[in-house]
């Protein structure tokens, strides 16, 4: 149990710890992967606590460490969650929930292409779809043009679903 300190309205625990060196490196580690992926900076600092802290924290120790909103940690979490980066721990005489570091990369990678690559190229076959009934008819110029540009996307999206099983099947042998 926590110390606790008396205050006006009851038992407070003691503040958290500061985080030490280590913690600080993979934070900041963790914070730029994230930044590298158009992930939130949060999603990065949560990442980096939870792999540098050798025992399961809550959410409420997580914000206290990182200084971070409420409403920032708990998506952040929720996203880390989805992905199967973090999993959480239940603690015996403890209502909150823990959560630790997923450490294992090939479970990281294959989740972070589902979670992150599989939605836009399932998507992109209706947004294909759009881009062709945009096309014009006629010959000129704009038209061939236009043709052209539509059946290099039309490429590159056959190519980016022929290629995503093959990164899932590499990511699995991480």
């Amino acid at each position: 149990m926590a110390v606790t300190e008396k205050y006006r309205f009851g038992v407070r625990p003691a503040p958290e710890p500061e985080l030490d060196d280590f913690q600080r490196e993979c934070v900041a580690i963790f914070q730029r992967a994230a930044a590298a992926f158009s992930l939130a900076p949060s999603v990065g600092q949560i990442y980096g606590l939870l792999f540098a802290s050798e025992e399961p924290l809550s959410m409420d120790q997580i914000m206290t460490r990182l200084g971070t909103s409420r409403g920032g940690t708990h998506q952040s979490l929720r996203w880390l969650r989805q992905i199967g980066a973090i999993e959480r721990h239940f603690k015996p005489g403890h209502r909150k929930e823990f959560f630790a570091a997923v450490l294992n990369l090939r479970k990281l990678a294959g989740a972070f292409v589902t979670a992150r690559i599989n939605p836009h190229i399932e998507s992109g076959s209706d947004h294909l779809e759009r881009l062709r009934a945009s096309l014009p008819s006629g010959d000129g110029e704009k038209s061939r043009f236009q043709h052209q540009r539509y059946e290099q996307m039309e490429r590159w999206h056959r190519f980016l679903g022929d290629l995503l099983p093959f990164i899932q099947t590499l990511a699995g042998k991480v």
